[in-house]
């Protein structure tokens, strides 16, 4: 059995740069830091052994958008823009 600990590679979802799960890989389960989990103890077990889990990959930063890009995703026109900006 092999594991991988996990920040989900999402940012809003990683508790502040956390990790927040362990994930089993023969059947890609995802495991809590919970005590009271029967897999978690199953997991401590096997670190226990010696075993160390792959690491967690980076969290990745989403590219910032363009103005042009921006004004894009809006679905608005340029004039539109300036209409709902009182400009």
């Amino acid at each position: 059995m092999n594991y991988k600990l996990s920040n989900h590679n999402y940012k809003l979802s990683n508790h502040n740069g956390k990790l927040d799960s362990i994930i089993r890989l023969n059947d890609r389960t995802f495991i809590p830091f919970d005590p009271a989990n029967r897999d978690y103890q199953q997991y401590l077990a096997w670190l226990a052994e010696g075993n160390t889990p792959l690491p967690a990959d980076p969290i990745l930063e989403p590219e910032p958008l363009t103005p042009q890009q921006k004004s894009e995703a809006s679905g608005l026109t340029v004039e539109e823009l300036r209409e709902l900006l009182g400009l």
